[in-house]
């Protein structure tokens, strides 16, 4: 095994990736025209699935369960490390794909077919997890649960954005949706009789308000009111709720959520609405690794592509990568498409754009030449998984 990888060797890669330029821009945007969202996401997966299979990557589907969840592996029949490239694909409610993950499932799966054109070079096995639902549902978390990661030595993925940064902090979330039962009356000629659903949402966010100042500076909740009744002139006998807890930690999440629910549970004994609670999966926060994340920005550099630090502080959300990286070496770096902020009408335009595709290409380049980096130089290999272990004895 050659110490370092060459030059020549990145080349091919870079060529290969070039060469698949039009397929790529082709399959990004099929998924960009045609989203779906969480668990729903067939034609997506599929779309994904085809080339790969096309190429001879052996694909598992219905993997953990879940059925737009998918496997393709290809196996390089030498000992070496087992890279996973994962794919996200579901799109947002009413915005389609304005997190850009059509260019994300695709960027991975295009890094894939780019190596498997140069397998000569490759030790191990690499893997394309397709990793449905991140945006509702947590498919990562559910994934990780039942072992899908843990044969892992590295797991990468890229997320566009607004600026090219290899390390980026995320939050540990947890969602809940609070359901308030109460008394249905007429609320004009016999309101004594009821028992407002409605107060007690109301009283809930009231309470939530109120503990906004105790909260340290990491802390985000919000929330929304699902359902607030059916009629002015009839007490509201249900009202439901849904919130988002955020922290630094799962630790400190822990606390938030407990001080959430008990404000529910008053507004629960103040107006007498019986109260159940449905909570969600738990987003860890992001465990970057930093030495593979060197390694990805070295080759972002060697392509001329300028890569920016992150903000010291703010300006960060929640991804189920973090679950992922709290079981093995993960990195979730962005690449640039534009002056466009995740979540609004204008980055979904971007994910479709050439500016979203030129950025795409460059993850996969990128992506691929990590990959390559730890095939051939046990040394890279033996640094990031290094950090990983050294992480989890803190821990």
């Amino acid at each position: 095994m050659s110490v370092c990888t060459t030059e020549e060797q990145k080349a091919q890669i870079i060529a290969a990736v070039d060469s698949l330029a039009a397929q790529a821009t082709e399959l990004a945007l099929n998924i960009h025209a045609n989203p779906e969202l969480s668990f729903e996401e067939v034609n997506s997966a599929a779309a994904l699935i085809a080339p790969l299979r096309a190429a001879g990557f052996e694909i598992e589907e219905d993997l953990g369960g879940l059925p737009t969840a998918f496997r393709a592996t290809y196996d390089s029949g030498k000992p070496g490390p087992v890279i996973a490239l994962l794919a996200e694909y579901d799109a947002l409610v009413n915005l389609g794909h304005a997190c850009g993950h059509n260019l994300i499932g695709t960027a991975s799966v295009t890094a894939a077919l780019a190596l498997k054109q140069v397998s000569q070079l490759l030790t191990g096995r690499l893997e394309v997890i397709g990793t449905p639902a991140e945006e509702e549902g947590g498919g990562k978390i559910i994934l990780s649960d039942k072992g899908i990661f843990d044969d892992a030595d590295a797991v990468m993925m890229f997320h566009p954005r607004d600026k090219t940064m290899v390390v980026r902090g995320g939050l540990a979330c947890v969602d809940a949706v609070f359901k308030f039962y109460g008394k249905a009356a007429h609320a004009a000629s016999a309101p004594q009789n009821g028992i407002s659903a409605l107060d007690a949402v109301i009283h809930t966010f009231n309470g939530i308000n109120a503990l906004r100042q105790l909260f340290t500076d990491d802390v985000r909740v919000h929330g929304i009111i699902t359902d607030g009744g059916s009629a002015t002139n009839i007490v509201p006998a249900y009202s439901e709720a849904k919130f988002l807890m955020r922290a630094d930690t799962v630790k400190g999440l822990t606390v938030v959520k407990q001080k959430v629910f008990d404000a529910a549970r008053g507004a629960s004994l103040m107006t007498g609405a019986r109260l159940e609670i449905e909570e969600g999966l738990t987003y860890a926060e992001r465990n970057n690794n930093l030495t593979l994340a060197g390694f990805f920005q070295q080759n972002l550099e060697a392509m001329g592509v300028e890569v920016v630090p992150p903000p010291l502080k703010g300006g960060i959300g929640s991804s189920d990568i973090g679950n992922v990286s709290q079981i093995t070496a993960a990195i979730h770096p962005y690449i640039r498409i534009g002056d466009v902020l995740p979540h609004t009408p204008e980055f979904a335009v971007a994910a479709g754009s050439d500016a979203g595709l030129q950025g795409m290409l460059q993850a996969a380049k990128a992506l691929a030449m990590t990959a390559l980096d730890l095939c051939q130089d046990d040394t890279k290999l033996r640094a990031v998984r290094e950090e990983f272990s050294n992480w989890q004895l803190k821990q």
